[in-house]
């Protein structure tokens, strides 16, 4: 298979509807079987609302990267600096696209930001069931640094491992 040939931008105000839709699209395909139908609709709606979007294209401690080929808008990861570390804290490739090399290369943009701003690693939180991504973040140098169950409202929870990456 040829490699894809990818672009990396910033996402803008013009691009929240369109990440808020490629999320849930995202989500729909991933993550049923792994949490509830009502508990993706509670965080589709909690962290990919348009809102929330806009708000947090406004904080001055996040990045939000989104990825084209072709000029179509395959996935996107945001990161931030959170509780004193570099967060990477969304990254989404469309199903159509997984397993060739978008993640990696948002992966790569994230911690060469992190780098560059003096953070010796980037961590994340994964879902201690999604194995596809688990496995993924191997790949690109992550290790599982520890377990932690999260409540994020409503009868709902996050079982998490946490994951870094030294940089």
């Amino acid at each position: 298979m040829n490699p894809l040939t990818i672009e990396i931008r910033p996402v803008t105000p013009p691009d929240v509807p369109a990440i808020s839709s490629l999320a849930r699209e995202i989500w729909q395909a991933s993550y049923p079987g792994i949490i509830t139908q009502e508990q993706i609709d509670f965080m589709l709606e909690q962290r990919y609302g348009v809102d929330r979007l806009y708000d947090d294209l406004e904080d001055l401690h996040k990045w939000l990267d989104q990825a084209y080929h072709n000029g179509r808008r395959i996935g996107f990861a945001f990161s931030e600096i959170y509780n004193g570390e570099f967060k990477l804290d969304k990254l989404y490739i469309h199903p159509d696209v997984q397993r060739q090399g978008v993640g990696g290369l948002l992966i790569a943009k994230v911690a060469e930001r992190a780098k560059k701003l003096g953070y010796p690693c980037v961590i994340l939180a994964v879902n201690k069931r999604n194995v596809k991504a688990i496995n993924s973040y191997k790949k690109y140098g992550f290790t599982v640094r520890e377990s932690v169950v999260e409540d994020i409202g409503r009868g709902f929870v996050m079982d998490d491992y946490i994951m870094e990456k030294r940089l």
